[in-house]
């Protein structure tokens, strides 16, 4: 009679708390997950996010296996993530490019409809070279030979629309200096013109450290929100004058937009630990990089609101989805 009654307590329990009798399933994950990263295998990101990826594996009990799928600009994680299925086994590493593809041109994805944003890890080093000899030995005597020399100052970057066009845009734009802007293909290309003075202005990621470190360039300043611990000596746009003047093309993790809030919170929560895990942390100076790190909540808004602001930028620089470049 005791074990009736007992069965019977147990079956009405489960039946007054059905969230207890959903918990019951095996817990996720119960299979290996796969992380997509949208770049060249054995590159600086590849390898920044197999240590991240492992490190997060650990905290979730199962592997991550990598999944490359290089080329246009790091956006076909786009279009993977909207045709996966939203079970948290699908992931992706979404850089800045992905948001700002469809402001360029026209996409069959969303990325603030079709994908939800679960953690932002990192950025990287932005910053402005010249000729080591060259008469500008701060930003601001820059600004002020540009406004005395209107259409004069050539000033390289990565590309049009990239992070490094941008960023420039933004600055002298408020400064109201008029420039030629020279878009290069690769680092290498861009830096061996400031390098050998045909271009007067660089604007890159630390792929010219080795250019300032052998006394060939002058980093003049950084994009960063703090001083680089690389150059301390070196100030920040923001400490110039230009408080908005923050890029470092920040990267984080991403899943279809459908996926369970409660394997949302599961996965933040082993990449956050991973993202802070010493081992991570020594990879990611290597190459000049800072943690940079969003929850969910601020994640999502950061990227409705970079959005925003870089639509407005590039309709006044002229790029629009009809009319990329």
């Amino acid at each position: 009679m005791l074990r009736r009654r007992g069965f019977v307590g147990a079956f009405a329990s489960l039946v007054t708390c059905p969230a207890l009798a959903l918990a019951q399933p095996a817990a996720w994950p119960a299979r290996p997950i796969t992380l997509i990263v949208p770049w060249p295998a054995g590159g600086q990101t590849d390898i920044t996010m197999r240590i991240l990826a492992d490190l997060a594996a650990r905290q979730l009990g199962q592997s991550i296996v990598i999944d490359n799928r290089p080329g246009a600009a790091g956006t076909l994680v786009g279009p993977a993530l909207r045709a996966a299925a939203p079970d948290g086994y699908t992931l992706g590493q979404l850089p800045i490019t992905l948001y700002r593809a469809p402001l360029q041109r026209k996409v069959p994805w969303d990325p603030l409809k079709d994908i939800t944003p679960v953690i932002q890890v990192s950025g990287v080093t932005f910053g402005v070279v010249v000729p080591a000899d060259s008469a500008f030995q701060t930003f601001g005597d820059l600004v002020a030979w540009g406004r005395q020399h209107p259409g004069e100052l050539t000033v390289g970057s990565t590309g049009i629309g990239s992070t490094a066009h941008l960023a420039m845009e933004d600055v002298l734009s408020r400064e109201h200096v008029g420039y030629i802007h020279v878009p290069y293909k690769g680092t290498a290309d861009q830096m061996l013109a400031v390098a050998t003075k045909t271009l007067m202005v660089g604007v890159n990621s630390t792929g010219f450290a080795p250019y300032v470190e052998s006394g060939r360039l002058r980093l003049l300043a950084t994009f960063n929100a703090q001083r680089s611990k690389r150059w301390p000596q070196v100030p920040t746009l923001r400490e110039l004058g230009h408080p908005q003047a923050v890029y470092t093309s920040p990267y984080g993790i991403g899943v279809p937009a459908a996926v369970d809030a409660g394997i949302v919170r599961k996965l933040h929560d082993a990449f956050r630990a991973a993202l802070f895990d010493p081992i991570h942390l020594q990879e990611l100076a290597k190459y000049d990089q800072e943690p940079e790190y969003l929850n969910t909540a601020d994640y999502g808004r950061f990227v409705q609101e970079v959005t925003a602001r870089e639509r407005q930028l590039l309709a006044r620089l002229g790029i629009t989805p009809t009319h990329a470049e």
